[in-house]
């Protein structure tokens, strides 16, 4: 049985294969302003289609290092535009400041992708460990060693 990733590799491959015989007329014909610049389009193309299909065989973002890429500065950013940790109420002076929020994506970013995912749910958003395990399809216990791991990971950090 053929999963749509798998169909999805299949089309990307063949494609790049139909770039590559383009490519190699484009390179047996005289070489002309349209003719170099189509080599460059085409080149281009096949590089972005390598790019796709190594990312979809291995699962993670090519010619990155260990793990590099779930720690890049994008999702910094994510983490520091969310509105993770509401604002004190206009009643108290006590606010985070900036500084203190990068310092707190910082943190956030030595959990792993499934602690990140409980710990933000369970701390942020106030659900409980069932109504957790239910929205990510993971048994009761299992959210809450997540969630424990990840505020040993953060106390440890503090």
């Amino acid at each position: 049985m053929m999963t749509w990733v798998k169909e999805l590799q299949r089309q990307y491959v063949a494609g790049r294969r139909k770039l590559e015989k383009y490519r190699e007329k484009l390179l047996a014909e005289e070489p002309s302003e349209t003719v170099i610049r189509e080599m460059e389009i085409v080149k281009g193309m096949i590089a972005d289609m390598s790019y796709a299909i190594e990312w979809m065989r291995s699962g993670r973002q090519p010619n990155s290092a260990r793990g590099a890429d779930i720690r890049d500065a994008y999702k910094r950013s994510v983490l520091m535009d969310m509105d993770l940790i509401p604002n004190a109420p206009p009643q108290q002076e006590s606010r985070i400041t900036e500084e203190q929020k990068a310092e707190v994506a910082k943190l956030l970013l030595k959990l792993s992708e499934r602690e990140l995912q409980c710990y933000l749910l369970h701390i942020s958003q106030g659900l409980s460990f069932s109504e957790i395990g239910k929205e990510l399809k993971l048994a009761k216990s299992s959210v809450q060693q997540f969630v424990t791991r990840a505020k040993a990971k953060v106390a440890q950090a503090i």
